[in-house]
């Protein structure tokens, strides 16, 4: 059997901001019964409270439509930097439209998931985030940089390591879908793989 944080003693905090209460709940019982400690809020107001509480967030899971009226899940991550909240941000969405990918890629989110996924795919982003915190930039960095990329290729390996698909890379990057296959194609061939887990597995060897 798999060893929890909670079995080391290594519980980390997650902040999970989703307005649909079932998913929420059941995306809370996953990570919750892998050791995490999991705050949940349901709206941009309530997520502000759980953080005015003053707990320490080591990782904010925020998906994008939060109610059909004011802020939305994105409106919120500037909103906790405010409040000096530092942690990375994993955005969650139905639909990835430019102008939402193109506001989370300038806040700096550090993984984009497109719904539907599996829960067990935001527990493996989560642990990633949670084990390397502060190498994680480093390690891709370090990786790309043996590829020998151009800088449009650099450009497209960082966008697929945020989870992003061709056809949302090309729409963020105002490119066809076309020219960003050629790009994925040139990106494999250089650091020798043929699919995005293994180029995940190259930036981030176990």
């Amino acid at each position: 059997m798999a060893t929890t944080r909670a079995q080391t003693g290594e519980a980390k905090c997650v902040l999970l901001v989703e307005d649909e209460q079932d998913a929420r709940e059941a995306l809370a019982r996953t990570l919750r019964a892998e050791g995490l400690t999991c705050l949940c809020a349901g709206s941009v107001a309530e997520a502000l409270s759980v953080v005015s509480s003053g707990e320490f967030i080591d990782v904010l899971v925020v998906d994008v439509v939060l109610g059909s009226e004011g802020p939305d899940g994105i409106d919120l991550i500037p909103m906790l930097r405010e409040k000096n909240v530092r942690a990375p941000v994993v955005v969650v969405t139905a639909f990835a439209d430019s102008p939402r990918l193109k506001r989370a890629l300038n806040l700096g989110v550090s993984y984009l998931i497109e719904k539907p996924f599996r829960a067990k795919s935001l527990l493996t982003v989560i642990e990633k985030l949670l084990d390397d915190p502060f190498d994680l930039a480093h390690l891709v960095d370090r990786a790309l940089a043996r590829a020998g990329l151009t800088e449009k290729e650099d450009e497209v390996a960082r966008l697929l390591l945020k989870g992003l698909s061709n056809e949302e890379i090309a729409s963020a990057t105002s490119n066809s879908d076309k020219t960003i296959r050629q790009h994925v194609t040139a990106l494999y061939r250089k650091v020798g793989v043929t699919s995005r887990a293994e180029f995940f597995h190259f930036v981030f060897p176990t």
